[in-house]
Order: C-alpha cells, then sequence, then structure tokens
C-alpha cells in the first residue's frame, strides 16, 4: 500500500510539472510582449579601414525586445512596468512573418546608408548617394496588390514606366483612373517578378492606388572601406547612433568626451532626426547598460502631435518621465537633426 501511495504521488507529480511545463509554453498568439532589450557598444559595429575607436567610452544604439506570449509571460507582464502586451496585428502591422521581417531589414538597411552618407558630408569625407529604385514597405490589405506584393520588394517599373523617386511614383500613380489595370515589376530575392491588378480607390479620397507604402531605395559608396553590422538587429531607429559613431571615427574625434552615450532615432538623408516605438523601454536598456547620457528625437509637442504619439507624450517627453522615475542619474538630451547632436555632444562633460 505504502509503494502505491508513493507511486501515485510520483505520476501525480510528473503531471503536474508536465502541465505547468505546458502552461508555461502555450503560445498566447494574438499577442506579443515588447520588453526593455540590449544596448549594443557600437565600437564592434562600425569598421572603417584606417579609422578605429581608440577613444574610452562608448556610443550605443538601444533595442526593444519583441516575443510572443506565452500564457507565463502574459501574466508577468500584466504586472512589470517595463513591459506591454501588444497585438500581432499592431506589432507587425498585418503582415506576415517573413514580410515584417523583410520589412525590417530594409528599415535597417536604410539606416546604415543615411548613417554613412551625413557622417561622411559632414566630416567632409567622398561620398555619393545613388537612387537605385523604391522599396515596399507595407501594403494595404484591401488593395488589389495585396499577397502579391511583398514587404521589402524593389519597384523596377509600373507600365514600363520607370522613375526616379518614390513620389514620383505616387504622381504617376495618382494620375490614372480608378480600376485601370497596371503591370508592376519588382526584384524579390534576386529575381524579377510582374504583376499584373486593377487599381483601387484609396480610402477617404477619389483617387487611384496601388495601396502600398513605399520608401526610396539609395545606395551610398564611399572612396573609404566601411562595414556597419548590426547582427540580427533591424529597423530604422539606429540611424541616429549609427551616423554618431561614423562621424566619430572618421574625424578621429573624441565627440563623446569618453562617456557612455546611449541614444535612439532615425535619420534621413538629410541629416533630419525622427521620432520611433517603444523609447520607455530604451531607456531602461541604456540605464542598465550604464549610459550616463541618452540622446532622443524631439519635436514640438502641439495637441496635433500629442493626439497621435505613444501615451500621448513625444520621444522626448516620455523619454524624461521614464527616465526621472526609473534612471534618475541618467541625462535625457533632446535631439532633432544630426548637427544638432554634435552641437549637443559639444556640451557634455
Amino acid at each position: 500500500m505504502f509503494k502505491n501511495n508513493r507511486r501515485n504521488k510520483l505520476i501525480a507529480l510528473f503531471v503536474a510539472i508536465a502541465a505547468l511545463a505546458i502552461f508555461v509554453n502555450i503560445p498566447f498568439l494574438p499577442k506579443y510582449i515588447e520588453s526593455p532589450g540590449t544596448s549594443p557598444n557600437l565600437k564592434p559595429v562600425v569598421s572603417i579601414k584606417g579609422h578605429s575607436d581608440k577613444f574610452k567610452g562608448k556610443f550605443m544604439f538601444t533595442t526593444v525586445s519583441e516575443s510572443q506570449a506565452s500564457i507565463a509571460s502574459y501574466v508577468v507582464a500584466k504586472f512589470n512596468p517595463h513591459q506591454t502586451i501588444e497585438s500581432i496585428s499592431d506589432v507587425t502591422g498585418n503582415q506576415d512573418q517573413q514580410s515584417y521581417i523583410n520589412l525590417q531589414n530594409v528599415y535597417m538597411e536604410s539606416a546604415i546608408n543615411n548613417a554613412i552618407y551625413n557622417a561622411f558630408h559632414y566630416a567632409k569625407k567622398d561620398v555619393y548617394l545613388k537612387y537605385r529604385g523604391i522599396y515596399v514597405l507595407a501594403v494595404d490589405s484591401k488593395s488589389n496588390f495585396y499577397n502579391q506584393i511583398k514587404a521589402g520588394d524593389s519597384i523596377v517599373s509600373l507600365n514600363g514606366h520607370k522613375f526616379k523617386s518614390s513620389a514620383q511614383f505616387r504622381n504617376y500613380v495618382k494620375s490614372k483612373k480608378i480600376g485601370s489595370k497596371m503591370t508592376l515589376t519588382v526584384y524579390r530575392n534576386k529575381k524579377k517578378i510582374q504583376i499584373t491588378r486593377k487599381l483601387y480607390k484609396l480610402a477617404g479620397t477619389n483617387q487611384a492606388g496601388i495601396g502600398i507604402i513605399l520608401s526610396d531605395d539609395n545606395q551610398v559608396s564611399t572612396k573609404i572601406p566601411i562595414d556597419v553590422n548590426p547582427g540580427e538587429v533591424g529597423g530604422p531607429s539606429a540611424g541616429l547612433m549609427f551616423s554618431l559613431q561614423i562621424y566619430g571615427q572618421l574625424t578621429q574625434q573624441n565627440i563623446r568626451h569618453s562617456q557612455n552615450i546611449a541614444g535612439t532615432g532615425t535619420i534621413d538623408e538629410n541629416g533630419n532626426v525622427g521620432e520611433i516605438g517603444g523609447i520607455d523601454k530604451k531607456i531602461i536598456a541604456a540605464r542598465d547598460a550604464g549610459a550616463k547620457y541618452f540622446l532622443a528625437p524631439y519635436v514640438k509637442p502641439t495637441k496635433e502631435v500629442l493626439k497621435y504619439e505613444d501615451q500621448h507624450m513625444t520621444n522626448y517627453q516620455l523619454a524624461v518621465k521614464t527616465a526621472k522615475k526609473y534612471a534618475p542619474n541618467m541625462k535625457v538630451i533632446p535631439v532633432t537633426s544630426f548637427s544638432d547632436a554634435l552641437n549637443a555632444l559639444k556640451k557634455i562633460k
């Protein structure tokens, strides 16, 4: 009897452990958990021939970690002030997983190209920007081209017409009638693909459209060999910090004054710094990495702007609020452009 009771208890324990394992690992499919990520040191990320980073301190770009929720991680996130629960559609924009990954890679490539261009331009080093085409960033689910065009595709032509910018492409499409048949030629994985569908009516307008979000595909070339390798990280938000690291190495100036400086923000070919998502989580990641300063994108907080902002605060406002509560020893610095960032760094001691 004693042996049977012991065996029954062991079986019950095994079942309980198995049930707990299943509970922990069952994916809660409609949700993602966003958490503070990492703050990688940019020294090993940027390699410029003959221009190494010999100064103390470091520039860091910051990330947000995204993981599909299990029941257990969902419960934990409910009580963790640094985690948020997001729907998959909010994270991926209703794209399939591969399209979402392709989009993040496109964003990263664009961020690196723009960072190189700005850094070389301001350092007065030879740099050339060549327009190659148009990237597809996203496709409207109501578009007749949906499931045919993929995020990451590079547009070659439309009805045989080639374009010098995404703006020129948009104007061409707008000049056509709703229902017009269009043949779009794109490159995907180094293969040329042709897709023929009809234009549809853009929501809230009387204009014809394809239903895609576009970005110019610019190629940057330099006389000084450079390589920027962020690993598996995607997205556009490291552009500003890439540009500062590259500029510092090119000029061989200690522009960070031997401090640990983290930050975030997109950068375009004209040096403008743009807002990003998850800046509150990036503040935590920077704090954990020992950052003394944090560069945050700044826009004027008008009523119209705040209406659409995360938590109805601009990036800078949310960064300051988060730092005040969770990282009081870290100073948040507002930045609007690459030149603005360089000027702000001159005041750091």
